[in-house]
């Protein structure tokens, strides 16, 4: 699963460079003058354009698998009652599930390490300075974060850090009357 979602990256991430081939692109985006780049770090594409053309920028997410949308605007995650992801533990948990969190927390930046690779190699060719994951993500000015608080562990956040859990959810709607009427044909046939 880890391999296909590295595969998977690397697709969409394709895109990114071929971007910044562009450069009749890259000039319209600088002489466009906008303030400021709002973007989902998942593909870091946003990222690398808003520091390429030295505009702040906002996360628009629901996370990364490495808690760095936690430790990126040093925000506290304590691991005695916050646990990682991939711990699937509850924040009550016994001694050993603690050392689990805390192991699992040393993992997660090697992993984002490597699933974040060819992003790390193009800020670096871009950028023309050698940049680590940390320092593309820390300097987001406003990390809009896609949780809601009530279904989340209760830990210290930062002020930079907006919740707006649910916000892409929309109440159902009633399906069409001809999309009955279709499926009424087709049962009756």
């Amino acid at each position: 699963m880890y391999n296909a979602s590295v595969h998977t990256y690397s697709t969409f991430f394709g895109q990114c460079k071929d971007l910044f081939r562009n450069q009749e692109t890259l000039r319209f985006l600088s002489q466009s003058r906008f303030d400021a780049v709002l973007t989902d770090p998942l593909f870091m594409c946003g990222t690398v354009v808003a520091h390429h053309l030295s505009l702040p920028f906002v996360f628009f997410m629901r996370g990364f698998g490495c808690n760095l949308h936690f430790s990126a605007p040093q925000s506290p995650s304590p691991l005695s009652y916050v646990p990682r992801l991939f711990s699937f533990n509850s924040d009550q948990m016994t001694f050993f599930q603690r050392v689990e969190n805390a192991l699992i927390s040393l993992l997660e930046l090697d992993y984002c390490n490597v699933y974040y690779a060819e992003a790390l190699k193009l800020s670096s060719e871009v950028l023309q300075r050698d940049v680590s994951l940390m320092d593309l993500v820390n300097s987001a000015a406003i990390w809009i974060l896609r949780f809601d608080f009530v279904f989340e562990y209760v830990r210290p956040v930062m002020p930079n850090m907006v919740f707006v859990g649910g916000i892409n959810c929309e109440k159902k709607k009633p399906l069409p009357k001809v999309t009955f009427l279709c499926l009424k044909l087709y049962i009756s046939q």
